[in-house]
């Protein structure tokens, strides 16, 4: 799999990881890890956030898109 947004520029690279959002191939330099709080508690809502966080890597659009909102 190859990096969409080089491939977009002409790049030839290979992609390392996938956007959780929106599933697009990702190059080093593109891949975004974020570290994703991890709660616990009953339903409906969660009662207490955990020390230990999970990572995620996204597109810098989807990034940009979640920070935003």
């Amino acid at each position: 799999m190859k990096c969409y947004i080089c491939a977009k520029e002409g790049v030839d690279s290979d992609a390392v990881a996938v956007c959780i959002v929106c599933g697009m191939g990702l190059c080093m330099e593109h891949a975004i890890r974020e570290d994703n709080d991890v709660w616990e508690g009953g339903y409906p809502f969660p009662a207490s956030r955990i020390s230990k966080s999970l990572p995620r890597i996204l597109c810098p659009d989807c990034y940009n898109a979640l920070k935003k909102g």
